[in-house]
């Protein structure tokens, strides 16, 4: 049985996705009232490690406690009455009210057969009130946008009573005014006594509300202290490879973050690649194209597919699917999102059959849109097409519109940075002119 008062801590954990450590040697101790901000760059392993603290990605070496016990060897319904986890984009398969949704985070308070009575009603309503999301409570989830579906988990996460809550990413789809309202209420329950740890990419934002900052790069520990301490220009430039001007924030006395253009890391930051893979296709490619200062998404993958596990421990942006689902309207539209932000695409040698067949259809629309597309295909599509044809006429159409086939990794890099440098040396000559 949990004691009253939970602590989670994590000893020299390294984890990883087959047979590679993403995350090496990390370690953190929560104690209640804590509200711990986990930083650093795409790849640094933030939600990797946010993933082994959850009982969700057994560490390979080192332990994770949850009040003395081994979270691993605990089982799942105890951990989940005292911790509840905030996921960056939670798949959910049925279109439940958002009610019905908020209202399984009692699931692990209830007997096998119990239903939900009053008392967890009433713990929904106060939820859902916090979240600002109970005049949604009959809506369904399809009709909900990504910020209110979003604010919806939090509520879901909030209805489960945790002593603890971790949290990845969890403003990315919210507008200011939720964001700030978001953390002005994790602030509020941290003072009673939550313990909360929550990983962010606005560095801006975690130095204004949490009361100590991780900083994590290549998967291991670089800066652990208060925001004063670890907000530096030095380290911002030595984690994130940009200048910038940290100065006190005029009411908060926080650090303040102004990022200053034109320091680079790399010759190839800023130009975006989309991949269309999956089955393990893509997995290679993220890693390299983020090494070589690429920034990188992916869609429509299936969650639990082996390229979405990778890409979620590479902290890449990614279009998921409900597991063994066709892929959607809704998923197939957020994945030309995507596209429409990308510089160029590459499609890998992934199997295509009828539920992934919107993925080249959504690679004519990049074409159609002027991108670059690039199909990594070291052998024939009619050897992974099981679509009875349709996917090698696709396919057909992309190299006959304009995308260029190559059977090498290499040649995919070399491609993409020769076309897009050749696109802006045109874009400045026109400009000079």
């Amino acid at each position: 049985m949990m004691r009253e008062e939970s602590t989670l801590e994590a000893r020299d954990v390294h984890a990883g996705y087959r047979q590679e450590d993403v995350i090496e040697g990390l370690s953190i101790k929560i104690a209640p009232g804590d509200f711990i901000g986990i930083v650093g760059p795409n790849g640094s392993g933030k939600t990797s490690f946010l993933r082994s603290l959850s009982r969700a990605l057994k560490p390979r070496k080192g332990v994770v406690l949850l009040s003395g016990d081994d979270v691993y060897r605990t089982p799942a319904r105890a951990v989940a009455r005292v911790l509840a986890v905030v996921p960056q984009d939670p798949t959910m398969s049925f279109d439940f009210c958002a009610l019905e949704i908020v209202l399984m985070g009692r699931n692990p308070h209830l007997g096998r057969l119990q239903a939900a009575g009053q008392r967890d009603l009433e713990i929904a309503r106060l939820a859902m009130e916090r979240s600002n999301v109970w005049h949604l409570a009959d809506r369904t989830l399809s009709e909900l946008s990504g910020g209110e579906r979003q604010r919806v988990v939090i509520a879901q996460a909030l209805t489960q009573s945790p002593k603890l809550l971790l949290l990845d990413e969890p403003t990315q789809h919210l507008d200011i005014q939720h964001q700030l309202a978001l953390l002005e209420l994790l602030s509020e329950m941290t003072e009673e006594g939550l313990s909360c740890v929550m990983v962010m990419h606005d560095i801006n934002l975690a130095a204004q509300y949490c009361r100590e900052i991780v900083m994590i790069k290549g998967g291991r520990e670089f800066a652990r202290g208060t925001p004063v301490d670890v907000i530096t220009a030095a380290n911002i430039m030595d984690i994130f490879r940009v200048d910038s001007i940290v100065t006190k924030h005029p009411v908060t006395g926080k650090p303040s973050i102004t990022f200053l253009p034109g320091v680079q890391a790399h010759e190839d930051v800023g130009i975006r690649v989309h991949l269309i893979c999956g089955g393990a296709s893509g997995a290679p490619l993220m890693r390299e194209l983020l090494e070589r200062g690429f920034y990188v998404t992916a869609g429509v993958l299936n969650a639990g597919d082996s390229d979405a596990e990778v890409g979620e421990a590479l902290e890449i942006r990614m279009v998921t699917e409900a597991p063994f689902s066709r892929i959607s309207d809704r998923a197939h539209a957020a994945n030309v999102e995507l596209i429409r932000a990308a510089d160029a695409v590459v499609v890998t040698e992934v199997q295509v059959g009828s539920g992934n067949l919107k993925n080249l259809e959504a690679a004519l629309e990049a074409l159609e849109s002027g991108k670059k597309v690039v199909l990594l295909s070291p052998h024939t599509i009619d050897e992974r097409d099981f679509t009875g044809g349709k996917a090698t006429g696709l396919y057909g159409e992309l190299i006959s519109r304009g995308a260029v086939e190559v059977t090498e990794e290499e040649a995919v890099f070399s491609l993409i940075k020769s076309d897009l440098a050749g696109d802006e040396n045109g874009r400045s000559d026109k400009a000079r002119r």
